[in-house]
């Protein structure tokens, strides 16, 4: 095959539409993420899960802008870790690319909680325990036999999920009105109560809202298959933070119509267990009431089976995170870069993050696993808006009025807001989570040498 017939080929590659990539965002997004979340947001932020939810989305909005300027800049590059690396310092690039590092550990912790909390809400006679080490085996084994979910199988999901999603907004919105009339459809109290209201509750529930977007930036994956990228990823990444902020706002919103006493789903319960119990299962206690058992039911599987899918994608990808450190010789190559010859998958790897996975779920709750995911992506995520700022604006020869509305200001406000959400997480996070990046910046100094080289760059992105 000649040069200019390879060259072809990879320029037909070049065929995803907006439309296409904007798909793509809200598959890797699930159009279900908010609804999971209704219970500990609506009683961290005391009635004001909603409007976490629309915060959140600002944030995201504003750091889509960053991505999708710093995917224009390196159009080949797809990940915080690069931008963050070219565009500020190899060594913040590669503090940033073990923040995601943790973020592919906990997506399949918490995936695994979920999917046990689902199992025995569904089968509560069979007991959570059993079910923690039913998913974490079943994941395993799965990627074991190098099975993978296909896009096409994810579209469907997608569209069975937003079936039942509809269904429940409609549910809900029947309920509202069989209750309360057509004017209880609209409610200024699901956004701001004076009674309850509280900055710093909804500071600390928004922490914990923005895992509904967390998934948003693996658009810039798709840098090189799509038409004029450098227009459309950004483009895409911002049409895919603003669809997913409408449209779990909206569910979010009529659950909170459907159930406004918020502290009756823990009133009662002393016990902690009990309570997170309570708040775990909130949302289907909302669809059983707006809907009865079918309704229940029907989220209950839709929840369990996108927690499964992205469960085993998260695992599988964590395992491969480590194979590519493992191949490039940055930790043990025997270990870490061994491919399994029958499956070609990295079995070691995905063995030792099903260990870790069990031990994650065993020992965290649901809030407390979530939460660890927004610490590592909030830290990426304000990396690359200061990236986008010194690239595009502060590296400009000429400062303009027109370049600090265009280039200074989204990442400005993009890293405010992120950084206003990452330090309302709790001290507990912060404890793991800046445990794990000590260590991380500890393993940088033995690579470098003492911090005397800089080519210490990983690939984090798929290969």
């Amino acid at each position: 095959m000649s040069n200019q017939e390879t060259t072809s080929e990879v320029k037909l590659l070049r065929v995803l539409s907006l439309r296409d990539i904007v798909i793509y965002g809200i598959i890797l997004i699930q159009p279900v993420a908010a609804l999971p979340l209704f219970g500990h947001a609506n009683d961290i932020s005391k009635g004001h899960a909603a409007t976490t939810i629309l915060i959140a989305m600002v944030a995201m909005i504003f750091t889509a802008i960053s991505y999708g300027k710093m995917a224009n800049r390196f159009p080949s590059a797809g990940s915080a870790y690069t931008y963050v690396g070219k565009g500020l310092h190899p060594y913040l690039g590669f503090v940033s690319g073990w923040s995601m590092f943790m973020d592919y550990m906990f997506i399949p912790i918490i995936c695994v909680i979920y999917t046990s909390i689902t199992a025995n809400h569904m089968l509560p006679f069979i007991p959570y325990a059993f079910w923690i080490i039913f998913f974490v085996i079943g994941f395993t084994w799965i990627n074991l036999m190098g099975i993978r979910m296909a896009s096409r199988t994810n579209s469907i999901l997608m569209i069975v999920m937003s079936v039942v999603v509809f269904y429940f907004m409609a549910a809900a919105i029947r309920y509202i009105l069989i209750k309360n009339g057509f004017a209880g459809l609209f409610s200024v109290r699901p956004f701001y109560n004076p009674e309850t209201f509280s900055v710093g509750a909804v500071g600390s529930a928004t922490a914990l809202a923005a895992l509904t977007y967390i998934g948003f930036d693996g658009i810039t994956t798709l840098s090189e298959e799509v038409k004029n990228p450098r227009r459309n990823i950004m483009i895409g990444a911002v049409l895919t933070c603003l669809i997913t902020g409408v449209w779990s706002g909206s569910q979010i919103y009529l659950a909170q119509l459907s159930w406004p006493d918020w502290a009756s789903f823990t009133q009662g319960l002393s016990d902690a267990t009990a309570q997170n119990d309570a708040l775990d299962t909130a949302i289907m206690s909302v669809a059983n009431r707006v809907g009865g058992p079918i309704l229940d039911g029907s989220l209950s599987i839709i929840l369990l089976l996108a927690s499964i899918g992205s469960g085993a994608a998260g695992q599988l990808g964590a395992s491969r995170l480590l194979y590519g450190m493992g191949r490039d010789g940055v930790i043990p190559k025997k270990i870490f870069g061994h491919l399994d010859k029958k499956h070609a998958s990295p079995n070691y790897n995905i063995m030792i993050v099903g260990v870790l996975v069990l031990l994650g779920a065993i020992s965290l709750n649901y809030e407390e696993a979530a939460l660890l995911i927004n610490f590592g992506a909030f830290f990426a995520f304000m990396g690359v808006n200061v990236a986008s700022l010194r690239e595009y604006f502060l590296k400009a020869e000429v400062k303009t009025f027109k370049g600090f509305l265009i280039d200074f200001l989204p990442a400005g406000i993009g890293f405010v807001f992120c950084l206003g959400i990452w330090l309302n997480l709790p001290l507990k996070t912060f404890i793991i989570g800046g445990t794990w990046m000590i260590a991380g910046i500890i393993y940088l100094g033995f690579r470098s040498k003492g911090f005397k080289e800089t080519n210490v760059m990983i690939d984090f992105s798929e290969k």
